[in-house]
């Protein structure tokens, strides 16, 4: 072997081991397999590896690396990997915080580390952590525990604890707070105009209680707040240098590089060298399927090859130090390691009665009597790439078999929008116009249908999968998530069943 062969392998590990790429397809395809023998961190499961079986998936990326981490974006509510083709029976943040029932929130974190550690993976991408002060937030909302800092901290450090008793690292996210942003990082990148002292006092609050609480890891937001420098928080040695100054010595992670505010800015690869020069340990590459139509058929091994290629070139040329990188890799491998090692010590969550903590979150605005049955209109907003809010589960579970449509208000004309209110109302026979909103709280086209449908007929509720809305023309069933179970439960209180 030759001089030059020997260190392009050592430089190749060096940046495989702080690589975590999500990957297409069921099984292991050979460039994951080949780069996992090369001492990849490990890979991040999505939506689209979901459907086979799990447990063999996860044991045949061990075969390849036995200190492999998988992770899993699963937060309960409106966030699901695990359940992708259904819809989540885990409660979601916000109907937590509603609750506010610290052991509730405890025994939600036991019972997500049941059903991650099950299928072999071994980090769970949540709690969230951002504190909701910004009801536009588009991508935050309900996946949040609340807008207040001390709730917010009190779950997170519950939640934590449930994981990560369970024999699985939890990553609470995003640092330094996601919650003041009307913009969606996937799609831009927002700017925090928050004075930089009510983000230390309120967003960074539940962090520092995290890290109290001694949480595995953290990742980090796409977001600039300028007082801090024009890089955003990812890539940002002073935002990330006060992760460490708050006392966190686990594993940063970033949000994933193939986000537009990275992908589109900086773009994959020098996302990946600036995100470990400012002090980030593993680097989440993201999803293939983010870019929909235009993602390729090996779009995985593309971003994964652009980050380390990138990653070995500055290593290469010394514009990025080894020792850096190595420091990375090694409280990767010791997470890694510890994980391992760890048994699961907590309850496996099985004692909590989900349905229950959902059905006690679940609020009621104005006089819902039983009704015999329901047409729903889903009125939601198209679906994001964090959150799939327009997922047909939810408004099919609302319907039961009974008659359903969908009305997208955003892209409907008030026109067109009365046209398709006349043909609802032209087949309701009697039934309760059931409105499924998520945005009724700030979007006035979803705000005017439900208004639409109250001026013609006297039966007319909204159910709303949303931040809580005031002053609404007809009653509310605040559900909190767009879930299979909260829309089961709010059909239940709504046509009157079980309780």
């Amino acid at each position: 072997m030759t001089g030059s062969t020997h260190e392009e392998i050592e430089l190749e590990r060096l940046a495989n081991a702080v690589l975590w790429p999500g990957f297409l397809g069921r099984t292991v395809p050979a460039w994951l397999d080949a780069a996992l023998r090369s001492g990849l961190a490990g890979v991040v499961y999505f939506g689209q590896n979901v459907g086979g079986d799990l447990a063999a998936l996860s044991a045949g990326i061990r075969a390849a690396n036995p200190r492999a981490l998988i992770g899993i974006d699963e937060e309960g509510g409106s966030v699901t990997r695990l359940e992708a083709a259904t819809g989540s029976t885990l409660p979601g943040a916000a109907q937590l915080g509603a609750l506010d029932d610290v052991t509730a929130s405890r025994a939600i974190g036991a019972e997500l580390a049941h059903r991650v550690r099950a299928i072999g993976a071994d980090v769970v991408l949540g709690p969230v952590a951002d504190v909701n002060t910004d009801p536009r937030n588009p991508v935050i909302g309900v996946r949040a525990f609340g807008d207040d800092a001390e709730l917010v901290s009190r779950h997170v450090v519950a939640t934590v604890q449930g994981i990560q008793q369970g024999g699985v690292a939890a990553c609470v996210k995003h640092f330094p707070g996601h919650g003041d942003t009307h913009l969606d990082s996937h799609h831009d990148l927002p700017r925090i105009a928050v004075d930089p002292a009510e983000i230390e006092r309120v967003h960074l609050a539940p962090f520092r209680a995290a890290i109290a609480a001694g949480v595995d890891a953290v990742m980090t937001a796409h977001i600039v707040v300028p007082a801090w420098g024009e890089e955003p928080a990812t890539l940002n040695p002073r935002v990330l240098g006060m992760l460490r100054e708050l006392g966190f010595e686990g594993v940063i992670i970033t949000d994933a590089l193939d986000m537009a505010a990275i992908r589109e800015s900086v773009g994959i690869g020098g996302g990946a060298v600036q995100a470990l020069a400012a002090g980030a340990d593993l680097l989440c590459i993201g999803n293939p399927t983010n870019p929909g139509a235009a993602a390729l058929p090996d779009q995985d091994e593309r971003d994964y090859r652009t980050a380390r290629d990138a990653i070995v070139a500055a290593l290469r040329d010394g514009s990025l130090s080894r020792e850096r990188v190595a420091e990375a890799g090694s409280r990767v491998a010791a997470l890694a390691r510890t994980l391992a090692a760890a048994p699961a010590e907590g309850a496996d969550g099985s004692a909590v009665d989900v349905a229950e903590v959902v059905r006690r979150a679940l609020r009621v605005r104005g006089d819902v009597p039983a009704a015999a049955d329901l047409f729903v209109v889903d009125a939601r907003r198209s679906s994001t790439l964090a959150v799939d809010s327009a997922a047909g589960y939810v408004a099919e579970a609302l319907a039961a078999g009974g008659p359903r449509v969908r009305i997208d208000t955003a892209r409907l004309s008030a026109q067109e929008r009365d046209a398709h209110v006349e043909a609802v109302l032209g087949r309701v026979e009697g039934r309760r116009i059931a409105v499924l909103v998520d945005r009724i709280d700030t979007d006035p086209a979803q705000r005017a249908l439900v208004e639409t449908f109250a001026d013609r007929v006297d039966d007319v509720v909204a159910v709303n999968v949303g931040l809580p809305a005031a002053d609404v023309a007809v009653p509310v069933i605040e559900v909190g998530a767009a879930s299979r179970i909260g829309a089961e439960l709010a059909r239940e209180r709504l046509v009157g069943a079980g309780r």
